[in-house]
């Protein structure tokens, strides 16, 4: 049996979302973003009191000490700081996060800050439609400036945008699209322009304004496997790592948009209009890392002449509208439920394996040091009649995924943390209360708060012991 070592550096630790766990949506001052309003039109619990971390912060750090976190990834609410996005501070939205991270500080645990994790204030979206609008650059980089400048001496690691595939990719759903937009998927890519700039403008903000600071995106990444060896099943995949990863990370380290996809776009009508000084704005703001949120891995094969891909997706105002970027792609590949992998009771593959696969890829490619943001399993928890949780399932599959992390370290990629998702049950996107991630289970279900009790599971004491002994065994 193989026994890896971590460097004594390494940062162990965990993660959460504001809106998926602070609570509080609309307390001292804070006011609605546009996640309060998808999540209100959904059919489990809203984001108004979620796991309540906005109360709880101290109990939450007192135990993510005792299971000895050395770092913690959140996410500041954009709305909480500035609540009309573009208006006055709200010094109590303010304070509270001031209050969060002196408490990380104070235990001993790192902050690794993202400034934004799908949660455009909803002023702006009803201002002028949110991301959509270039205004909304401007807007992100002034709140974005005030964050990093607050905490410049306290926070050294920050990630600017997360999962800007995911943003573009379920445009519908982690936006508030007006319905006029719903069939013009040049949009979704001035969208994705506009997160660039506003990405690069936050990593400028923090190499100018934080001493020894480094910044980057966390990105959903999928390594993307051909269904065969057939050269056009090859060829698919590698037009699908072109568009749904390297598109975006071409950007982060190479300061332009990947030429075949951008061509793909302008020959079919949706490529972003690009202001003169954008790609400037891109080449002098390299990140300094990347971060990755991994949970699943995707086969792709040759498309049938002739076959359309299409699912229904909701927009902000409930109407139906078409959501899924598959359908723009049709002749460049297919995706496909990968046949050599387990998978979730959602149907999202359990692959291992495509951790230590997408982590030597990105270092071969890009060479920068690299973080894992999100890696996780969700399941139906159970609390027992003796208030106990036991998760070997999620045990087995952060097992699985380390020791992957720990091989390609071997193999030489620099990973300066794994923050698994998540530090405590959350509010998932998707699924409510009803899919669970966390080391503490939070006693409450989609339609009863309960007492809100946290109750540590046993992949708590498992992780706990993982961090203390710094290794892994095969």
């Amino acid at each position: 049996m193989k026994t890896y070592y971590f460097p004594n550096t390494f940062l162990w630790g965990a993660a959460t979302s504001a809106y998926q766990v602070e609570g509080a949506a609309e307390e001292d001052g804070k006011k609605k973003s546009q996640q309060d309003v998808i999540n209100a039109g959904r059919r489990f619990s809203d984001a108004s009191v979620t796991s309540d971390f906005y109360h709880h912060y101290k109990e939450d750090v007192a135990l993510m000490k005792e299971m000895g976190m050395k770092s913690y990834r959140f996410s500041i609410a954009w709305s909480r700081v500035f609540p009309d996005g573009d208006g006055d501070l709200n010094e109590k939205g303010i304070e509270f996060y001031d209050n969060v991270i002196d408490e990380l500080l104070k235990n001993g645990i790192e902050p690794i800050v993202t400034l934004y994790h799908y949660d455009m204030p909803l002023a702006l979206v009803e201002k002028y439609d949110g991301w959509i609008d270039r205004q909304s650059v401007a807007d992100f980089e002034r709140y974005a400036r005030f964050v990093i400048d607050r905490y410049k001496d306290k926070v050294k690691i920050w990630t600017t945008i997360n999962e800007q595939s995911i943003i573009v990719q379920f445009w519908t759903q982690k936006n508030l699209i007006p319905e006029k937009y719903l069939s013009d998927h040049q949009i979704r890519y001035q969208i994705n322009h506009h997160l660039n700039l506003a990405h690069c403008l936050a990593v400028k903000a923090v190499h100018e304004l934080v001493p020894g600071g480094i910044a980057g995106a966390a990105i959903g990444y999928n390594p993307i496997y051909p269904l065969t060896s057939d050269p056009k099943d090859c060829l698919a995949a590698l037009n699908a790592q072109e568009f749904q990863n390297q598109f975006y990370l071409d950007v982060y380290f190479k300061g332009f948009y990947t030429k075949s996809v951008l061509i793909y776009m302008q020959d079919h009508g949706f490529a972003p209009k690009v202001e003169p000084g954008d790609v400037q704005i891109f080449r002098e703001n390299i990140s300094d890392f990347l971060a990755l949120n991994y949970y699943s891995s995707e086969c792709v094969k040759w498309p049938e002449e002739g076959a359309v891909f299409q699912e229904s997706g909701v927009n902000w105002s409930g109407k139906k509208g078409e959501m899924d970027s598959h359908e723009i792609q049709e002749d460049f590949y297919e995706k496909i439920l990968n046949p050599n992998a387990d998978r979730t009771d959602w149907d999202w593959t359990i692959d291992p394996w495509g951790m230590e696969y997408l982590l030597r890829d990105i270092y071969t490619r890009y060479n920068k040091p690299l973080m894992i943001t999100e890696n996780g399993i969700g399941y139906h928890d159970i609390l027992e009649a003796d208030g106990t949780v036991h998760d070997d399932y999620r045990i087995k599959y952060l097992h699985d995924h380390i020791l992957a992390m720990a091989r390609a370290m071997h193999y030489g990629v620099e990973v300066l943390s794994y923050n698994p998702w998540s530090f405590e049950d959350l509010l998932s996107t998707s699924n409510g209360y009803e899919k669970r991630y966390g080391f503490v289970y939070i006693n409450r279900t989609d339609n009863d708060l309960k007492d809100l009790k946290r109750i540590k599971k046993d992949s708590f004491y498992w992780y706990q012991r993982v961090i203390r002994d710094n290794c892994i065994s095969e």
